[in-house]
């Protein structure tokens, strides 16, 4: 979809409410003939090494703009969740056919798209080939293939058949955008090389995904050369982000983020604190995408879908099987807390929209904050937009951003 007709869409909704060049790495022994609905079909085991390309097939990317001469798949490949378990998440690499001309082998950047939906229709894979459209960020594809980079883009775990996707579950998204990155050389005729720079990008749930795996990067995925991530309207505090969203234009979001982290974490109570009203949400918003939410669910709050009438807070007191509060998991998904403990030895850019309807800056404010406290060199920007608007506007400068770092430069901190 183009950006400018899902702006109108929500709209609506709110008012009726340095190297040395190399030889790639030989492919792994998979071949790209897998059916489509190969690709979302959850493997009956999951190889415990992450990255691990699972099945894969060729495709056209008809949502990525500007006719750019490119190779493609869909891919199928192995992760881990928050448990350290094994589990399969579906995705796209796009690569340009013409050659790289830089220095070192193509710079991979693994991307994280923003918040889709939870429809199974609604997967970034499916979207990019047309098949359902409420995406927005084609261009940013587009301009990371004009720049030369290779894409190597998650749909986020839980997009498989049967399965519902780990909404804002921090851990599980970092875990499945650096993954990605390790199974893109394996894709047979890819041409990527194990020692390319690695670039890290996604704004809003893409963004919260993106700095997960900065944090991450070192101690689950060592032998990737990640040089920068780039993460914008970043939803730092769940909690900051829910006050802000519960009962407002904006509250689908709240009810996915609800389902997304229960589905990440299934010790949680969820299903026995719903009314009626409560599982029809549930229904609506696991079977649509990103307007569709918007629209069904907007102004409503958590005190309408729950038999208690339970608050926010009365929410997060609720314990789970395996003695967790919902405020104690919400709390281990917020960012930029203990980063000393994550050795983040690259640059970060973090940017917002000084306009941002859903994402409160303040929480936006305190990542950055915290990032400069640990001594990470951080970039920081502000764009005049609105949260979807910022996300349009940052394109080029994350894209030239990612290029100075590709190419070695220092990079500049704004703390």
């Amino acid at each position: 979809m183009k950006r400018s007709a899902l702006v109108s869409i929500l709209a609506a909704a709110l008012l009726s409410v340095g190297l040395a060049a190399e030889a790639p790495e030989a492919s792994a022994a998979v071949a790209c003939t897998a059916a489509d609905a190969d690709v979302y079909t959850p493997p009956t085991t999951v190889p415990a090494t992450p990255g691990t390309v699972l099945v894969c097939r060729p495709v056209t990317l008809s949502q990525v703009p500007g006719n750019i001469s490119m190779s493609a798949w869909k891919v199928l490949y192995s992760s881990t969740d928050n448990q350290g378990r094994p589990v399969a998440v579906s995705g796209t690499l796009a690569v340009p056919t013409a050659p790289w001309t830089g220095t070192g082998p193509r710079p991979v950047v693994a991307f994280h798209p923003g918040t889709l939906g939870l429809g199974p229709q609604c997967a970034f894979s499916k979207q990019l080939a047309g098949a359902y459209q409420d995406e927005y960020e084609g261009d940013n594809i587009a301009a990371l293939l004009k720049a030369g980079y290779a894409v190597a883009a998650t749909d986020g775990p839980g997009y498989l058949d049967g399965q519902t996707h780990r909404y804002v579950a921090g851990t599980d998204a970092g875990h499945a955008l650096l993954d990605i990155a390790r199974a893109a050389p394996a894709v047979p005729g890819s041409g990527l090389s194990r020692q390319a720079r690695i670039g890290l990008w996604g704004y809003s749930e893409g963004g919260a995904a993106s700095l997960w795996a900065a944090q991450l990067a070192a101690g689950y995925a060592p032998e990737l050369t990640v040089v920068g991530d780039a993460s914008g309207g970043i939803p730092g505090d769940l909690k900051q982000v829910a006050a802000g969203l519960d009962g407002g234009a904006f509250s689908g979001f709240l009810a996915d983020a609800a389902i997304g982290i229960q589905a990440a974490h299934p010790a949680l109570p969820f299903d026995s604190l719903l009314n009626d009203q409560g599982k029809e949400a549930v229904r609506t918003a696991k079977s649509v995408c990103l307007a569709g939410t918007v629209t069904a669910l907007a102004g409503k709050s958590i005190k309408d879908f729950t038999t208690a009438g339970l608050t926010l807070d009365q929410l997060y007191q609720q314990r789970g099987t395996d003695g967790r509060t919902w405020g104690q998991v919400l709390d281990a998904q917020k960012l930029g807390v203990n980063l000393g403990t994550y050795r983040i030895a690259f640059p970060v850019l973090q940017y917002r929209g000084a306009l941002d309807e859903v994402i409160p800056t303040a929480t936006e404010d305190a990542v950055r904050t915290a990032y400069c406290a640990a001594d990470v060199r951080t970039g920081w920007k502000v764009y005049p937009g609105d949260h979807l608007l910022t996300d349009n506007q940052a394109v080029g400068d994350v894209v030239s951003w990612l290029g100075d770092r590709f190419a070695g430069r220092a990079a500049q901190s704004d703390c």
